[in-house]
């Protein structure tokens, strides 16, 4: 009986490595007091959102290939609201401008309220690797932010919409424990 169970167990691990090997990584993730899914979801819904993309996690392809590559494989992961991504500008900014900001191969020392006011700065390549720091901004402010990463071979490599879908989940999070609560705030 015991034999079995070791069994089972090492069978099961075999099983869900290749799952283990595809998903995304995301790193820690930051909420402003004043994020709200409901503010996210006015500004989104039926409307074109922003995405401002720097930095080009594969150098061995054309930024705007890139860019191009991308732009459907976060549509298909996109959050809830019924939005479309785009990368134009809106003709005159505005108020509140709320916007996603992806900057790949991230500086370390990268800040978000630097990101949001337009700072943008990348470190070295990691070849192999699809490294993003995330950015929602309204205004000059960070509404949330995170880090996200797996690996990938070009910007169509299937794990880049994977790690959308997981990454969006998480800076568009509609979790009840971040709604603000009538004073009460109890993050």
């Amino acid at each position: 009986m015991r034999y079995a169970k070791k069994i089972a167990a090492a069978v099961a691990a075999i099983i869900s490595l290749p799952a283990i090997a595809c998903a995304a990584t995301i790193g820690g993730v930051w909420y402003a007091p004043q994020y709200d899914y409901t503010d996210f979801w006015a500004a989104a819904d039926n409307k074109p959102f922003q995405v401002v993309v720097h930095g080009n996690p594969f150098s061995n392809v054309p930024f705007d290939e890139v860019a191009q590559a991308l732009l459907p494989a976060m549509q298909v992961a996109k959050p809830r609201p019924n939005l479309t991504f785009t990368y134009s500008k809106p003709s005159e900014d505005p108020r509140p401008y709320y916007r996603l900001v992806l900057v790949f191969d991230y500086a370390n020392d990268l800040g978000s309220d630097a990101v949001c006011k337009g700072t943008y700065r990348t470190g070295p390549a990691t070849p192999g690797v699809f490294k993003v720091f995330a950015v929602y901004c309204r205004n000059d402010m960070t509404m949330s932010t995170t880090t996200a990463w797996t690996p990938a071979n070009g910007p169509d490599d299937p794990r880049i919409q994977q790690l959308f879908r997981e990454l969006f989940m998480v800076v568009f999070s509609d979790s009840i424990a971040l709604r603000p609560q009538s004073g009460f705030d109890r993050r």
